[in-house]
Order: structure tokens, then sequence, then C-alpha cells
């Protein structure tokens, strides 16, 4: 992987699978604040409040 693989050069790549744990939806918890992450069957990532 190079640096114009990343947006910024040295951001962080998680793999979204593991993040959901193998499932559709992870809990992800910034600033007092829960947003879910979700991915659809079309293999789109949704991410809400």
């Amino acid at each position: 992987m190079t640096d114009a693989d990343t947006a910024e050069g040295t951001a962080p790549i998680h793999l979204a699978q593991t993040l959901t744990n193998g499932g559709t939806t992870a809990r992800i918890y910034l600033n007092d604040q829960v947003y879910s992450l979700r991915i659809t069957r079309q293999g789109k990532l949704i991410l809400t409040k």
C-alpha cells in the first residue's frame, strides 16, 4: 500500500467486515454520540446518527 492509497497519506484503513464483526452493522462512539455504520446488500456503507 502506498501513500496514494489513502486520502491523507497516513490515514489508517479498517475493513468494514472487521468493524461489523462479520455482520452488517457496527456502532461507533465519538464525542458522546453513537453512530451506526451499516453495510447494504449492494455492498455500500451508510453512516447515521
